[in-house]
């Protein structure tokens, strides 16, 4: 995020920055996605676009769980489903690691982040509602314009 507000800031290409599809105009009509020195704003909002796809895909699963079950295989399926493809061996290993023993029970989980758990689970369709719409759109936009598999 840091990235991009840094762009959205900057008085020179600020103005580029204001929409993604204008983020994207300008970065291909400027080739700058082949500039190998370039900190590229796409670049760096298909990474957050992937965890996007994560955090939806986890929370869903998360909503369907019972209050006393793990977290940690419905969280290692929607990583294997979205980011694993993207990263290296050593990172799915240790993100595996990383899940298997550090995520608790659902509802242990959901009060660590949220004040009440009862009212979190309810106010989970609405707000993957949303999530689902601003990652399609995105989607929509990156898929038109051939940007998907940047590195």
């Amino acid at each position: 995020l840091t990235i991009l507000e840094e762009f959205r800031a900057n008085a020179e290409v600020g103005t580029k920055f204001v929409t993604v599809k204008s983020m994207i105009d300008y970065e291909k009509t400027a080739e700058l996605l082949q500039k190998k020195d370039y900190v590229s704003g796409c670049r760096t909002l298909l990474r957050l676009h992937r965890g996007l796809d994560f955090t939806r895909d986890f929370l869903r699963k998360l909503s369907e769980l019972n209050p006393e079950d793990k977290t940690s295989e419905a969280c290692k399926v929607s990583y294997q489903e979205t980011l694993a493809p993207y990263h290296t061996f050593l990172i799915r290993k240790g993100a595996g690691i990383a899940m298997a023993y550090g995520l608790p029970p659902r509802d242990e989980l959901l009060s660590k982040v949220c004040k009440d758990v009862k009212s979190s689970i309810e106010a989970l369709p609405e707000m993957l509602k949303y999530t689902d719409e601003v990652y399609n759109r995105i989607q929509v936009l990156y898929t038109s314009n051939d940007l998907l598999a940047l590195p």
